[in-house]
């Protein structure tokens, strides 16, 4: 018992990443997920936690340290979707659940909360973090969740390199649910959802408007005033004509729309390329699960690509984001090509978050959240050898690890206590 409690502490103690380092990678096949796309043979020059210099024949300067590629893959660091990482860590035990707000008073008090914000709840010391940034994964957008519930709340972009500040400029957005998933808290119908929410955007306003029964606080009010000029509001929405109806409706009223499901989204793509909006998907979710998805469909990626819509990919589990490679690689079996399928990984999001000037590619300026790859990183057998966040060297033991580490040893030597 001892022992375990020894290398429970050990790893909650541990340092995720050793300081940031200059350092020049060697001969790499670059992934850029940018303009430059993949450089076969590339170096990659990192100071002061930031990408200096992409190119041939590049000199390490002094005291920098050198890594020889010889010709593995480099990408950026992934996105490991929309998810409740470092808001959650045992799902059955309540007290480390902080994404969901649950009150104590009439139901319509958590309906309407866009005050409700999951990012000072980011634990960025959870054992959940270090499992999920050796497999690449470098950053994810937290987010609320709850069902039953309109507006949800906020959330933001957080690097996963174990700073407590880890909320990433720029990045903060709202998210609500829409469709069948906020049925029962629109009274039944998805056609209150609009006559509800004209309400909320009428009280921020003109304030008092509705009397003793209005749907905001005073705070809601404040909070959802922002993203009427423009803020990123995420709508979790499956079915077509709803995705169509609420795109109108959002950019109608001062909101910067995103789709996140989006299981019918292939259905109307023409119209939300048009419109500019950008649909976060998963690529393994094929099945009518219920009746906002009946349309589902394995080639949704490949269809919005070839539409001209913007996509990023997603998954419902939090405890397995560093699977997002999975998807990206199931979308390109169902025709989404290669390079479209590490953007949505990478450049997508980085731009989707409000973060594509810093984050998501491999380019001079950009922070150097970067992985080194044993083989293509879109499948599941390649492993990464190492990976940076902001020029730091992540330590590639996380407590899966080191838990392995200990009990095979106790094969080895056969040991029984």
């Amino acid at each position: 018992m001892r022992k375990r409690a020894i290398l429970v502490a050990a790893l909650l103690l541990a340092p995720a990443l050793a300081g940031a380092q200059d350092f020049l990678i060697r001969g790499a096949r670059v992934h850029t997920a940018g303009d430059a796309g993949t450089l076969a043979k590339a170096d990659i020059l990192v100071q002061d936690g930031r990408i200096a210099a992409v190119g041939s024949d590049l000199a390490a300067p002094a005291g920098s340290a050198v890594i020889e590629a010889s010709g593995r893959p480099v990408t950026p660091g992934l996105f490991g979707g929309i998810a409740q990482i470092g808001l959650e860590e045992v799902n059955l035990e309540p007290s480390t659940y902080d994404a969901e707000l649950k009150l104590a008073a009439p139901a319509w008090q958590h309906m309407w909360r866009p005050e409700f914000d999951v990012t000072p709840a980011f634990n960025p010391r959870s054992n959940v973090l270090g499992v999920t940034r050796i497999e690449g994964v470098t950053w994810s957008t937290i987010a609320p969740l709850a069902a039953d519930t309109v507006i949800i709340g906020q959330g933001a972009a957080v690097t996963l390199d174990g700073r407590f500040d880890a909320a990433l400029p720029g990045s903060r957005t709202l998210f609500v649910n829409w469709g069948s998933a906020a049925h029962d808290a629109s009274g039944g119908s998805r056609a209150a959802q609009y006559m509800l929410f004209d309400q909320a955007i009428r009280e921020v306003r003109e304030p008092g408007s509705s009397g003793s029964a209005a749907l905001l606080l005073p705070e809601g009010s404040a909070a959802l005033k922002a993203y009427l000029a423009g803020g990123r509001v995420v709508f979790h929405v499956e079915r077509a004509s709803d995705i169509r109806e609420v795109v109108r409706f959002a950019k109608a009223r001062g909101m910067r729309p995103v789709i996140a499901g989006g299981a019918e989204a292939w259905i109307v793509a023409r119209e939300l390329a048009e419109a500019g909006v950008p649909v976060i998907l998963d690529p393994l979710a094929n099945l009518p699960d219920d009746f906002d998805r009946l349309g589902a469909r394995l080639d949704n990626a490949k269809l919005l690509h070839e539409a001209g819509v913007r996509i990023a990919f997603t998954q419902d589990d939090s405890f397995h984001l560093r699977k997002s490679r999975q998807l990206a690689g199931n979308a390109v079996a169902h025709g989404l090509p290669w390079e479209a399928a590490l953007a949505a990984l990478t450049s997508a999001p980085a731009d989707i978050f409000g973060i594509g000037t810093t984050h998501g590619r491999i380019a001079p300026g950009q922070a150097a959240d970067l992985v080194l790859w044993s083989g293509d990183p879109l499948e599941v057998t390649t492993v990464a050898e190492q990976v940076w966040i902001a020029g730091s060297p992540v330590a590639m033991r996380s407590r899966q690890t080191e838990l392995r580490d200990r009990y095979l040893e106790r094969l080895r030597t056969g040991a029984t206590d």
